[in-house]
């Protein structure tokens, strides 16, 4: 009776967990090709060539769509329709597809709901290791999320896995971790399927009464009408406490349960697996109670149902029934051939469980036999339980490492976490550094700069000092000879012009003549005298401004120690005095540049040098025929580089011209007015 009653207690679990949601589509013009693949391949009156050939239409599109939350959708609704086919290996593979795109999407709950069709999967297949392995892993993966009603369900999955495998206090322990995750929750389906479970489970370790008291719980929560009439749930749990009066041999309170069942509306059509057992355990009942008007009618009538659907656990246990009904009768003949048929179809069918019931019958029937029957049974018993433990431990060993992969990927992901912010520390503060040094370094290139140009200008100032002391010396030698030449040579010259003045008195020719003579000579010297003493004041007001001394003695210097010919023009009409002392500072230092490299590479034979005014800019240009170079070759050389930082420190343009064997043409530009000082 326990396999009787799982199955029924299965197929009512495939209400919620094993049949797949159709999905409701609304009227879509034909050209919406997707959906109407996806719709027809869902319709029930159709072939299942042409529903297998829509389906596979549509993963054809899917397949071919970018990597989204959509395409993933529309997957899994493709898996769905190929579980609705019972085309169980298609729905493998795309479960498989959906989680390897789902992982490139880092889709964690497409992960998790994956997972959990890969257990379905191999529970179909009865590979309970494998079932219980992914819905442990969709288990984590839902925890991680947060939702419930996934998290109740894949614990109810493993609890029917678990009582499969006569594994009852796991599966207990799995319901109520189920419960707990409802708690708060408005799934009475959920709820109905984890007190219908309680209920089986509990009458199979004989606890009737609590077995009783969560069936009705069952029952009470299906009057919030949550779960749909078409699930025949109340006849489901109808069914399972018939079955617990069933086992407590008060088989009149079952039949009454089993009775009240079968009188559901829309049973036979919505459900006529359950119609048929509902006969069938009515019959047993009548069978064990010696009401064979009935009989063995009834058990025909759900042998027939069974066979028509194919449910192989259902027949093998109606056989045995029929086997123990023609024994009661003492039809021998009957009563082994169905006791055969079961043992038969038990084997090919890989039913161990529905084996040992099948043999226990036969050595009943058999009597000679008996003792060959029992050995198998032994065997096949021992076999059996040996196979439940090493279930069992690899449930447990599977929660163990499953949790302890867990821990380890949350443990590897804190160290990544801890590596990444040890990195990032590290990485900070080396930024940190690098500005620190980077700071200090134009701190103390700003400084180098500023002493730079203080030094400059107390090189230049102390040349001016020095030029300015020398042509001061030189200006007060010729003031006092002026002074000289003024206040004693041509006053002298005066009183001499003034004693032939009054010699004119002489009348004779030859004084005349001679005293004309005298003083035509010294108005001439009178004359001289005046005009270089004009002179000197005039070389004295041009020397006013030392700058261009200072260049005329880097040009002597220049004259040296080069063979080449330097010619000077400068623009009488600048105002040095008004020039910012860095302009000219920079000025020079770039033409004391440029000489030097004539010296060094131009070997040129003439060097022209023209400072000139052009309306409020200043421009140096300096050309020589020497043998030129490649100007995008040597552009970036250290000398040019300086000339060129020079120019822009003092807001200047650097222009060089050259070729090869055409000499060199340099001019820098300057403006009259500039806003800042960078030597």
């Amino acid at each position: 009776m326990k396999k009787n009653t799982y199955l029924f207690f299965m197929l009512g679990l495939l209400l919620f967990g094993c049949s797949k949601t159709k999905d409701n589509f609304s009227e879509k013009s034909v050209s919406d090709t997707l959906d109407s693949y996806l719709r027809l391949a869902n319709e029930d009156t159709l072939p299942y060539e042409s529903r297998f050939d829509y389906n596979k239409k549509a993963f054809a599109i899917i397949i071919n769509q970018d990597n989204d939350s959509i395409s993933r959708k529309n997957l899994f609704k493709v898996a769905n329709r190929y579980f609705n086919m019972n085309n169980i290996e298609e729905y493998q593979k795309i479960s498989k597809i959906i989680i390897e795109k789902s992982k490139q999407g880092n889709d964690t709950l497409s992960i998790a709901k994956a997972y959990s069709y890969l257990g379905d999967y191999f529970g179909f297949k009865s590979i309970s290791d494998s079932a219980f392995l992914y819905y442990s892993k969709a288990e984590k993966l839902y925890n991680k999320i947060g939702s419930n009603p996934n998290i109740a369900k894949i614990q109810l999955n493993k609890a029917i896995l678990q009582y499969n495998e006569n594994e009852f206090l796991g599966s207990e322990i799995s319901v109520f971790q189920a419960i707990k995750s409802l708690k708060g929750e408005n799934n009475d389906e959920l709820l109905y399927e984890a007190n219908n479970l309680l209920g089986i489970l509990y009458n199979e370790l004989n606890e009737f009464d609590k077995s009783i008291e969560y069936h009705n719980k069952a029952l009470e929560i299906l009057k919030s009408n949550a779960v749909p009439a078409e699930y025949q749930s109340k006849a489901t749990s109808l069914n399972n406490l018939g079955v617990v009066y069933q086992k407590l041999q008060n088989d009149k309170k079952a039949i009454v349960y089993f009775e009240s069942a079968l009188k559901e509306k829309n049973l036979f059509q919505e459900k006529p697996f359950i119609y048929a057992m509902l006969l069938d355990n009515i019959a047993y009942s009548k069978f064990r109670l010696n009401e064979f008007d009935e009989l063995p009618g009834m058990f025909y009538k759900a042998l027939k149902i069974r066979d028509s659907l194919d449910v192989t656990s259902g027949i093998i246990i109606n056989k045995i029934h029929l086997s123990e009904y023609y024994a009661e009768k003492n039809d021998t003949v009957n009563s082994r051939k169905y006791a055969r048929e079961a043992l038969k179809l038990s084997k090919s069918s890989n039913r161990q469980r529905d084996v040992l019931s099948s043999l226990k019958q036969l050595s009943n029937v058999e009597p000679l036999k008996s003792s060959l029957y029992s050995k198998e049974y032994i065997r096949i018993n021992d076999s059996l339980q040996q196979t439940e433990r090493k279930v069992k431990d690899k449930f447990t060993r599977i929660e163990f490492e499953t949790d302890e992969i867990i821990q380890q990927n949350d443990k590897l992901a804190e160290q990544n976490r801890n590596i990444l912010f040890f990195f990032g520390l590290v990485v900070m503060i080396g930024v940190l550094l690098f500005v620190i040094k980077n700071q200090r370094s134009k701190t103390k290139e700003l400084m180098l700069k500023q002493a730079q140009q203080k030094a400059n200008e107390d090189i230049y100032n102390l040349m001016l000092f020095q030029q300015n002391r020398i042509e001061e010396g030189r200006a007060n030698e010729k003031i006092r000879i002026a002074q000289e030449l003024h206040d004693g040579i041509l006053g002298r010259l005066f009183g001499a012009r003034l004693n032939l003045d009054s010699l004119n008195k002489r009348q004779d020719a030859e004084a005349i003549v001679s005293r004309n003579n005298y003083l035509v000579e010294l108005k001439n010297i009178e004359q001289d005298i005046r005009e270089i003493s004009h002179d000197l004041n005039r070389e004295k007001h041009a020397l006013n401004n030392n700058f261009i001394g200072i260049v005329n003695n880097l040009i002597e210097q220049q004259e040296t120690v080069s063979q080449a010919k330097v010619s000077f023009v400068v623009d009488m009409e600048i105002e040095w005095e008004k020039i910012e002392n860095y302009v000219k500072i920079n000025l020079y230092r770039i033409l004391q540049e440029a000489l030097l490299n004539i010296n060094k590479y131009s070997q040129a034979e003439n060097v022209k040098i023209e400072i000139v005014k052009q309306e409020k800019t200043l421009r140096l240009i300096v050309s020589d025929d020497g043998v030129g170079f490649s100007v995008s070759k040597k552009s970036k050389g250290i000398g040019l580089q300086n000339m060129l930082s020079r120019a822009n420190a003092c807001e200047g343009t650097f222009d060089v011209k050259s070729k090869l064997g055409k000499g060199t043409i340099i001019t820098v530009t300057f403006p009259m007015e500039t806003n800042q000082k960078i030597t």
